[in-house]
C-alpha cells in the first residue's frame, strides 16, 4: 500500500483511544507531524511521541489565540530548548489572521504577535530545526519578510492560502506548503497546487479541524490524504504512485527523516 505522512495534525487534541484507532485503520500511516498550541500541547504531544516512533512532535505556540505572558513565553522556550533534540520542528507559529478579523476594537497588537513570531525564527535558525507556519493570505507575505531576514531555509506554509505574487514567492524562496483534503472540493486550491511545484509540496490533514464534501461529518482522519493525492496526481497529469512517491520524499527531505 503507498505510505503517507500526514504533515500536519493537532494529534494532542485527540483521545489514546483514536489515535491507537488511526494507526489500527491505517496501516499506509507511515508518520504523523503533530503540531502544538502551546506548552501544555507540546507535552501532550511529547508524551505520544515516546508512545509511537511514528509520531514526530512540532513545538511552539499557534497564533489564534492570546499572547502568551512574559513569564508563559520564557516558560516554553526553556522547555524546547531542554527537548530541542527531540522536536522536529517548530511549530505551529505564525501570525492571527482570523483571530485578527474578529476584532471589533481597531486596536489589534499586530506588531507583538510578528515580534512573537521573530522570536520563535530566530530560535527555529540556532537550533537548526524547520519552521511550521500559520500564516494566510496578506498575512504570508509579512511572514516571508521574516524569513528572508533571518535566512531561514526550511518553511513550511501548512494550509496555504493566498495570492498568486506569495505562492510564487514561497516556491522561488525554496519553501514547501502543504494541502488538505479540501482539495477535493475547492477550487481555489485545486488551481494553486496546478501553480506549485511539486517538488516542494506536502499533504496534511489539520486534524482534528472537519471538513466539507464528501468528509461531511466524518471525524478527521489521516487516511482522508488519499483522496487529496489522487486529486493532486489528476491535477498534475501524472501517475499515482508517482505522486505518493513524490510528496512521501518530500517529507521526509523537508523533515530530515531517514528513509
Amino acid at each position: 500500500m503507498n505510505k503517507i505522512i500526514d504533515a500536519h495534525i493537532h494529534l494532542d487534541q485527540y483521545s489514546d483511544d483514536e489515535i491507537e484507532k488511526f494507526f489500527l485503520d491505517g496501516n499506509s500511516i507511515d508518520k504523523v507531524i503533530s503540531v502544538s498550541m502551546n506548552l501544555q500541547s507540546c507535552k501532550r504531544n511529547l508524551e505520544l511521541s515516546f508512545r509511537d516512533s511514528r509520531i514526530l512532535p512540532a513545538f511552539g505556540y499557534h497564533p489564534e489565540q492570546a499572547l502568551p505572558t512574559g513569564r508563559e513565553l520564557a516558560d516554553l522556550l526553556e522547555w524546547m530548548e531542554k527537548h530541542r533534540n527531540t522536536m522536529v520542528a517548530v511549530g505551529e507559529v505564525g501570525l492571527p489572521f482570523y483571530r485578527r478579523k474578529k476584532d471589533k476594537q481597531g486596536e489589534f497588537p499586530l506588531q507583538q504577535y510578528i515580534e512573537l513570531l521573530e522570536t520563535f525564527v530566530i530560535h527555529a535558525k540556532r537550533w537548526g530545526k524547520p519552521i511550521i507556519l500559520h500564516a494566510v493570505y496578506d498575512d504570508a507575505s509579512i511572514v516571508c519578510g521574516l524569513l528572508e531576514k533571518h535566512s531561514i531555509v526550511k518553511a513550511h506554509f501548512h494550509w496555504f492560502k493566498g495570492d498568486a505574487k506569495t505562492l510564487r514567492r514561497i516556491a522561488e524562496n525554496g519553501y514547501y506548503i502543504s494541502i488538505t483534503p479540501d482539495i477535493v472540493y475547492e477550487k481555489e486550491i485545486q488551481s494553486m497546487v496546478s501553480d506549485f511545484p511539486l517538488g516542494q509540496l506536502m499533504v496534511e490533514t489539520d486534524g482534528p479541524w472537519p471538513f466539507e464534501g464528501p468528509f461531511q461529518g466524518i471525524k478527521t482522519h489521516p487516511n482522508m490524504i488519499h483522496a487529496s493525492i489522487k486529486i493532486i496526481a489528476q491535477i498534475k497529469n501524472l501517475p499515482e504512485p508517482d505522486v505518493y512517491r513524490r510528496l512521501y520524499i518530500n517529507t521526509l527531505k523537508f523533515y530530515s527523516l531517514a528513509f
